[in-house]
């Protein structure tokens, strides 16, 4: 029997591996043998599919960094707080995208925590190619909750930038600041704990900006 996967499970397979051993050693130390070695294959076979160039794969990281961003983007997009007809008030679906990212801190340090946030700490600065798509992909995310944060923010009667206020852009990046620094944080002291407690108080800081009543009749 022939044992050989296919071109598209291969390159899967091998993308896997590489999400995995870069969130867990970080780009710099990751090895085009440490790949193989997580995806059970050998070096012959990670050249085609991942275009490997260069001493540290940057060509490798690239197609891992896509890859990421498709995969995490399907997943938020089929998740419940996208849909309005099961979580009508847009606060209530934004504290469910914090409930969700809250829920997906299981496993061991690497399972959970983010590729692009993890590459970008190392790279932003010496390779400019890795630092583009891994901040496009953490913005882009972070754009996909600007809908609601428009909608809660008219609903309860909130006006962008004025009197000290803030714009439903700068409050959705500032959700990512605080799920990427709590994976910092996890990986610094060594407790997902810590990363769990962090995105508590992120809900509570979300939940205490959007009390303001609905309308005026709710105040009477």
């Amino acid at each position: 029997m022939n044992s050989t996967l296919p071109a598209h499970e291969s390159k899967t397979k091998i993308l896997d591996a590489a999400l995995h051993v870069i969130r867990a050693k970080g780009y710099s130390a990751t090895r085009v043998e440490d790949v193989c070695k997580a995806a059970s294959t050998h070096q012959g076979q990670l050249l085609p599919p991942l275009q490997i160039q260069g001493k540290r794969g940057e060509r490798a990281a690239l197609a891992a960094a896509e890859y990421w961003t498709s995969r995490t983007t399907a997943l938020f997009v089929a998740s419940a707080y996208n849909d309005a007809s099961v979580i009508p008030d847009p606060v209530d679906r934004l504290l469910a995208y914090i409930d969700l990212r809250k829920a997906l801190i299981q496993g061991d340090l690497p399972d959970f925590t983010c590729l692009v946030g993890t590459m970008v700490q190392e790279v932003y600065g010496t390779h400019p190619k890795l630092a583009r798509p891994a901040a496009n992909s953490i913005a882009g995310h972070a754009a996909t909750l600007v809908p609601d944060i428009q909608a809660a923010m008219r609903e309860r009667g909130i006006k962008q930038g004025k009197q000290g206020g803030f714009t439903a852009e700068s409050l959705a990046l500032y959700t990512q600041a605080t799920i990427q620094g709590a994976f910092i944080l996890a990986k610094a002291l060594q407790d997902a704990a810590i990363a769990i407690e962090c995105i508590n108080h992120l809900r509570r800081y979300v939940e205490l900006l959007f009390s303001q009543p609905k309308s005026a009749k709710e105040i009477l």
